[in-house]
């Protein structure tokens, strides 16, 4: 694909078809050639040339015959692989001797199919969602393509990489503690963890039910808007009108400390981009969010050992060693335990509601540090000699809206000295997603 026609993305690649530069399945060839070029980086688990470029020319057939079904007629775009495709048997990145074959597609693929998109393959992921590095026991480490000694997050790691090398336009992950976020934030891209409901889950293979969602990855907020209407069959509304008298609710306290020096650098430029812009940045008190990881931690333990009980019963060899270990830990918190964490997660949210009637959105880093070096699973470097536990560093911010179920964007707003990308969540209120994508634009404009 010639790059500067790349560089328009989704929405650009659209328009040219339409004006008779580039036809769909050049757009096609395009990105499976990117995908051979980059297969060292593992980002597909995989790929259907065959039935991406039949596609292709299906949706030229349609178009050229005067049938547009809007922008992502057309598009490639790469699905995560615990995402039901008709015909296919659903792996969701585990080696289960009877996985499920897909007996119809998963509803937000029979949205996209409806669109006109082209699905190019199934990406890689962490086993099961299960993890935040997409080092997967059967289908490889995914590596970052920034850094290819460093991971690019999970659980949708390919989903990230794909799109970030260009060998799709955009793509589909899943967000259960952060699993479309943390991905984003550390490959430069923007990720949407919808509300709550905002977009069924029919059809795809479940992490933790009461968590779960599905959400795009794009390079552009036009893009991952573009793919978020498509998932859900309505164009998200908008509310708000740019940063201008913009109020951006901020938890000082909590938000600013504990930050590598660089990420802390580029959100405090941010913030006085924002203000530059006419926005206000309110200091907001926050209370009680000290079980905000334990509580998340618990959910995302117990549901999924119940997800898995009968497989971890009928077939225990094909877990790999870390998943088998998490899963088995699942069963031994308590019903007790389990119901306070569930509890903590509606007052959590009844005080993240009250602060959002105050304010447009709220915005933190969506991790606290940039892309570690594969292998670092215990602890991650904060710089200045100082360490933190991994799990805890890497749910610091997203866990909020996973608890909450309230709709998070991340989006990038620079980088470190490394040249590693870094991330600004912004959290709005219920049905928010399309002020998400407006302002998440105008914020990562200010940060180019």
């Amino acid at each position: 694909m010639q790059p500067e026609i790349f560089e328009l993305g989704l929405a650009g690649a659209a328009r040219l078809v339409r004006q008779g530069v580039i036809g769909f399945e050049d757009l096609a060839r395009a990105c499976l050639e990117r995908a051979a070029h980059h297969q060292a980086l593992n980002a597909w688990e995989r790929l259907l040339p065959d039935q991406a470029l039949a596609a292709a020319r299906a949706q030229q057939m349609l178009l050229d015959a005067g049938y547009d079904l809007g922008p992502l007629q057309g598009i490639p775009l790469g699905i995560k692989s615990n995402i039901d495709l008709a015909g296919l048997r659903t792996s969701a990145g585990g080696r289960l001797a009877s996985p499920p074959e897909a007996g119809r597609d998963a509803a937000v693929i029979a949205r996209l199919r409806q669109a006109g998109a082209v699905i190019l393959g199934t990406t890689n992921m962490d086993e099961f969602a299960w993890g935040g590095t997409t080092s997967n026991p059967h289908y490889g480490q995914t590596l970052n393509p920034h850094d290819p000694l460093r991971i690019p997050a999970g659980s949708s790691g390919g989903s990230g990489v794909a799109v970030a090398t260009g060998s799709a336009f955009a793509a589909l992950g899943t967000d259960t503690g952060g699993s479309v976020r943390l991905p984003a934030a550390m490959n430069g891209l923007f990720g949407l963890r919808p509300g709550l409901g905002s977009v069924s889950v029919e059809g795809v293979f479940p992490l933790a039910w009461s968590l779960d969602t599905v959400g795009p990855l794009a390079r552009s907020a036009e893009d991952a808007g573009l793919l978020f209407n498509a998932m859900t069959g309505t164009a998200a509304p908008r509310r708000l009108r740019g940063l201008q008298g913009l109020r951006i609710g901020l938890f000082e306290e909590y938000t600013l400390s504990a930050l590598h020096p660089d990420v802390g650098a580029r959100f405090e430029a941010l913030l006085a981009a924002c203000t530059g812009a006419g926005a206000a940045v309110i200091p907001l008190p926050l209370e009680g969010i000290t079980p905000a990881v334990d509580a998340l931690v618990i959910v995302d333990a117990v549901e999924p050992s119940a997800v898995h009980d009968h497989w971890r019963n009928s077939e225990s060899a094909a877990y790999g060693d870390t998943v088998a270990r998490l899963l088995d830990c699942g069963h031994g918190f308590s019903g007790v335990e389990y119901l306070h964490a569930q509890r903590y997660r509606t007052w959590l949210r009844a005080q993240m509601l009250r602060h959002l009637a105050g304010v447009d959105l709220l915005l933190m880093p969506t991790v606290p540090y940039t892309a570690p070096l594969i292998g670092e699973t215990e602890e991650v470097d904060l710089g200045n000699g100082r360490r933190e536990n991994a799990l805890t560093a890497n749910m610091r911010f997203t866990c909020i809206p996973s608890l909450t179920g309230l709709p998070a964007l991340s989006l990038p707003i620079g980088c470190d000295r490394q040249g590693l990308p870094v991330g600004a969540q912004i959290i709005g209120a219920p049905q928010s997603e399309g002020d998400l994508f407006a302002l998440a634009g105008e914020m990562a404009a200010l940060c180019a």
